[in-house]
C-alpha cells in the first residue's frame, strides 16, 4: 500500500513544519500544520505553567481534533496528506504538565476523541538533543518562547523518548536531526524519501549514508 498520510513528529523546535512542508511539496499533497498561535494560553502557560497548564493543554486537545474532524475527509484516500504533528502525542504534554487530577479527566476526553482520528501510514519522529533545540528556538524568534526553559525541554525529550519506544500504533521511522539538515542538503532529502518508502512495517531508522 502506498504511503499517503505522514505525520512528523518530535519535540519544540526539532524541525516538523519545515519537513513536513518539504514533504507536501514533494508530494504535490494536502498540508496540515499544528495552529499554535491560535491558542490564547500558550504565551500564560510559558510565563506560569503549573497555573495555565490545564487551559492550555484541553485547547490543544479540543482545536487538533476539530481540525482533524475537518481535514480529513474521504479526499484522504486520493490524495497525500502531511501533517507536522500527531493527534496522540498530545498524551505526551499532559503527562509532563498537567496535575494528576486534571490528568484524569484530561483522559477521559482525549481517549474519546482519539477513537475518531485517522492514524497516518507513516510516523517520522525527530531526534535532536536539548541543546540544539534551544538553538533552534532562539532563532526561529517566536515571543513566547524567549527564555524557554531547557530544563523543561529536557524533560519533554525524556518524554518523547519514552513515548516513542514503546509506540506500536503505526510504521515509525526515527531520525536523528543533530547533524541532518534536509532543506539545505538535497541529498539528504532523497535519502529520505527512499527510506520512507521502505519503511512499511515496525520501527526502522535513517541510517547516515550517502553523505549524510
Amino acid at each position: 500500500m502506498p504511503v499517503k498520510y505522514i505525520a512528523v513528529e518530535g519535540p519544540i523546535g526539532v524541525g516538523k513544519t519545515t519537513l513536513a512542508k518539504m514533504l507536501c511539496g514533494r508530494y504535490s499533497g494536502r498540508l496540515v500544520l499544528e495552529r499554535h498561535d491560535d491558542n490564547p494560553f500558550l504565551g500564560k502557560f510559558y510565563k506560569d505553567r503549573r497555573r495555565y497548564a490545564f487551559q492550555t493543554q484541553l485547547f490543544f486537545l479540543l482545536s487538533r481534533f476539530k481540525q482533524q474532524q475537518e481535514f480529513f475527509t474521504g479526499e484522504l484516500l486520493a490524495t497525500h496528506v502531511v501533517s507536522d504533528y500527531l493527534f496522540q502525542k498530545d498524551r505526551i504534554f499532559a503527562s509532563l504538565n498537567l496535575e494528576s487530577d486534571e490528568l484524569a479527566l484530561y483522559d477521559h476526553v482525549a481517549s474519546l476523541l482519539e477513537k475518531k482520528i485517522p492514524l497516518p501510514d507513516l510516523v517520522i519522529y525527530l531526534t535532536a538533543s536539548p541543546e540544539t533545540l534551544i538553538g533552534r528556538i532562539g532563532r526561529r524568534g517566536r515571543n513566547y518562547e524567549r527564555n524557554f526553559d531547557i530544563d523543561y525541554l529536557k524533560e519533554l525529550c525524556q518524554l518523547y523518548s519514552k513515548y516513542f519506544f514503546h509506540y506500536n500504533l503505526t510504521p515509525l521511522l526515527v531520525i536523528n536531526t543533530d547533524n541532518v539538515n534536509f532543506a539545505n542538503e538535497p541529498e539528504q532529502f532523497e535519502f529520505l524519501l527512499e527510506k520512507i518508502e521502505q519503511s512499511r512495517s515496525g520501527t526502522n531508522y535513517l541510517v547516515q549514508s550517502r553523505g549524510i
